[in-house]
Order: structure tokens, then C-alpha cells, then sequence
């Protein structure tokens, strides 16, 4: 099998990286790494599988027996998806790679909202805050795939209340509770901290709205690392305004970037990293694993691992 590597990078790292990884996995295969477009053009001509963070329709036309798109993002809605599937081309994703470093984030989040670590960083004298504890709150999940059930679990030892919100309830989860979509609110009333982490679909487009943000109690905290258009950003900064919301972190946002004059910048209850959740200095490694099995499942005309389906669960 030929696999050929795109010449971008993710999270900051090279792709010269990841190449490295899948040589070290593929012994017996080859493993290309184009540097410039005209390598790109070249090469996926005899490419049998292309991995990268995005492929141009202009590229992909150079392509003469290409079996299999290995997006190394979890997300794969800027893709040409249907050029990709008229080339019957199979696209994999890099969900479940994002678990441990995502969910600590989330975690993190969570813990800087409830001992007040991001108003003590901005104070000028020495004067002691009245943090709270986590111990005892309800923290709700939106999402349960690899990233949310990550969250649950290191939520365990800090004796908080869990609840999962997921499309399809009857799968379970580890939280303490699962609700559906549908029933969301009954788990938005309970809630002290809100974890959006489900991918971003025509379901989960705006839906923290101005609804949901009203059921959610004046105290609590939204943690975002989900997608920036799950949440209705005009309503949560009316929201915010008017002290109908305790704060929130968000490390993705819409639009994103996040405009130097946009309002959510001017609220201090309000926490913003650039997307971020998903770096990791261990993101080419546990990425090569999943795209090398892909590879020898390719070759051997097995079912792949993470193949992206027409409806993806949460």
C-alpha cells in the first residue's frame, strides 16, 4: 500500500511527524510526505490512501485509485464530502484521539469556575476570594462519545453528580443519569456546570439557545469544546449581560477566531483559550495507531475503524 501524508500540519505540529510515526507502524508499506502542492499533485496519483487535516477537490482530481481519506481531525464538516464519496473514496476521522487531552481540559475548565482561579489571577492586592467546592455539584455532559464518557469518568473521584445528554439515551453512558435531546431541559434545570462536547451536526447547531439558557440557573457555568455554533452566541452574550449566567469557558467560538472587538472578550466572567482542548504533544502518536490499522485494513479489505457514516452517533 502507498499512503501519502498532506503537507499540513495540526495543533502547531509538523507533518514531517506524523510521517515518521506511520513509517515506524507501516514497515512493508510507503509511507510519501509531500512537502509543496506540485508533490501534493503528484504523489496522490498513486496514492492508495491520503491522510492530512483537509483535502482540496483540485487534488483530489490527480487522484487515480485512491481507496481511503484519513482526516487527522475528528471533524470532518469542511471536507468535500461528496466529491469524496462520487471518487468512492472512504473518510475516516481522528475520533476518540482527542479523549485524554480534551477531557482534562474540560476538567480543568470546570475546577477554575468553581475555586475562582481566573478572578484571583486578575486581582492586584492581596485579598482572599470565597471559592466554592466542586463536591456536590451536577455537572451535565451534552455528547457521550469518546470525549464526553472521558469526562464523566474524571469527574469520579470529585464526588459530583453526573448527567449524560446524548441523541440516542438508550445507549447509556457512564454518567449517573442519561437523558435524550429531547428531554435536555430536565437535565439544563439540575445543572451547576454545563460540558458541550458532541460534534457539530444540524441537531446541535445552536442548541444552547435562549431557552436553554434560561433553564440553566443564573449560577452556572458553560464549558465549551464542542463547536463554537453549538451555542447561540448573540443569546449567551444577552445572557451575560444581564447576569443570567454564571460564566463561561469557552475554547471554541462563533466566529472563531474570536474578533478583537467581539463583547464576549469584555466580560470578566468569561474564559477564552483558542482552541486548544484538542493539543497534545502525543496527538501524532495514538493518531498514527488508528490511520496505520486503517492502512493494513485497506490492504486486507476489512472494515475500517472510525469511518465516517452519513449519521454520526454522540
Amino acid at each position: 500500500m502507498e499512503l501519502l501524508v498532506l503537507r499540513e500540519g495540526v495543533h502547531g505540529l509538523p507533518a514531517e511527524e506524523y510521517a515518521a510515526e506511520l513509517r515506524a507502524r507501516l514497515d512493508g508499506h510507503t509511507v510519501r510526505h509531500a512537502q509543496t502542492p506540485n508533490e501534493e499533485r503528484r504523489a496522490i496519483a498513486t496514492a492508495d490512501v491520503v491522510t492530512g487535516p483537509r483535502i482540496d477537490e483540485s487534488v483530489l482530481d490527480h487522484a487515480d485509485d485512491l481507496k481511503l481519506f484519513a482526516c487527522t481531525y475528528a471533524g470532518y464538516g469542511h471536507l468535500p464530502m461528496a466529491a469524496l464519496t462520487n471518487a468512492d473514496v472512504a473518510v475516516t476521522n481522528a475520533a476518540g484521539i482527542h479523549a485524554r487531552n480534551a477531557s482534562e481540559h474540560a476538567v480543568g475548565a470546570i475546577l477554575t469556575f468553581s475555586r475562582r482561579f481566573h478572578e484571583a489571577a486578575r486581582r492586584d492586592n492581596w485579598q482572599p476570594l470565597s471559592p466554592g467546592e466542586l463536591a456536590g455539584s451536577t455537572v451535565t455532559i451534552v455528547g457521550l462519545g469518546a470525549i464526553g464518557s472521558a469526562v464523566a469518568r474524571r469527574l469520579n473521584p470529585f464526588e459530583v453528580t453526573t448527567l449524560g445528554v446524548r441523541r440516542r439515551p438508550e445507549q447509556g453512558g457512564p454518567t449517573d443519569e442519561v437523558f435524550g435531546t429531547d428531554s435536555r431541559h430536565e437535565a439544563l434545570a439540575r445543572t451547576d456546570f454545563l460540558v458541550l462536547c458532541c460534534p457539530l451536526t444540524e441537531s446541535t447547531m445552536g442548541l444552547i439557545d435562549e431557552a436553554a439558557l434560561t433553564t440553566l440557573s443564573p449560577e452556572a457555568v458553560i464549558v465549551n469544546i464542542a463547536r463554537g455554533e453549538v451555542i447561540d452566541t448573540d443569546a449567551l452574550v444577552t445572557a451575560l449581560h444581564r447576569g443570567d449566567i454564571g460564566g463561561a469557558a469557552l475554547d471554541v467560538t462563533d466566529p472563531e477566531p474570536l474578533p478583537d472587538d467581539h463583547p464576549l472578550w469584555g466580560f470578566d466572567e468569561v474564559l477564552v483559550t483558542p482552541h486548544s482542548a484538542g493539543a497534545t504533544p502525543h496527538y501524532y502518536d495514538r493518531l498514527a495507531d488508528t490511520v496505520a490499522e486503517n492502512v493494513r485494513r485497506v490492504a486486507d479489505d476489512r472494515p475500517l475503524r472510525n469511518r465516517v457514516r452519513v449519521a454520526e452517533s454522540d
